[in-house]
């Protein structure tokens, strides 16, 4: 019982701690820009995401001032697509990159968009809670080299393991996933 009630005490504390020392949130950031569908170019492996391709995150408005989640992507192995809706609120400010996400009830992450392309948010650089939570997303399936090379490079600088980014295949695979069909 001890146990279980420090582990509980400690997933607590975990989740009321949304950014890490070190990596800040941008500013300036506008929420509205940001609405829409992404597509992840790469990640720090994940249990929820292992062996899924052609994943997306698409964001819409809440009617409780938050953001509405939908993650999906396709299990190769499986030949499913797997989909996860959560729900996003800002910590500080809405103009400020730090959001709390939770995709299970009442828990809740740190989701920080700590690189942005603030001009046409083309592109965003996304961490947890610690440093083994990160992501490159992007409006189009491909980013170009030169972008990629400075997200990772801003990555590793903050201390990301970015030798374990796995690269998301996002190609068009002549397979027709929703109808399961091959189409040429």
């Amino acid at each position: 019982m001890k146990t279980r009630l420090l582990f509980v005490f400690a997933l607590f504390l975990s989740a009321c701690s949304y950014t890490q020392d070190g990596v800040e949130p941008v500013s300036g950031f506008e929420a509205d820009k940001s609405l829409g569908n992404w597509y992840e170019i790469a990640r720090l492996d994940h249990s929820f995401e292992r062996g899924l391709e052609r994943v997306t995150a698409t964001y819409s408005k809440r009617e409780d001032g938050g953001i509405k989640v939908i993650n999906r992507g396709f299990n190769t192995e499986k030949q499913e697509w797997k989909e996860a809706e959560g729900k996003a609120y800002f910590v500080e400010r809405p103009d400020v990159g730090k959001l709390k996400v939770s995709f299970f009830g009442p828990f809740y992450g740190g989701y920080n968009i700590i690189a942005l392309d603030k001009v046409y948010y083309n592109y965003s650089l996304v961490a947890g809670p610690d440093r083994s939570y990160l992501w490159i997303l992007a409006r189009t399936p491909q980013l170009s080299y030169p972008v990629k090379q400075e997200l990772i490079a801003q990555a590793r600088h903050l201390g990301f393991d970015t030798d374990k980014l796995i690269y998301v295949d996002q190609s068009s695979d002549p397979v027709d996933y929703e109808a399961g069909r091959h189409v040429r």
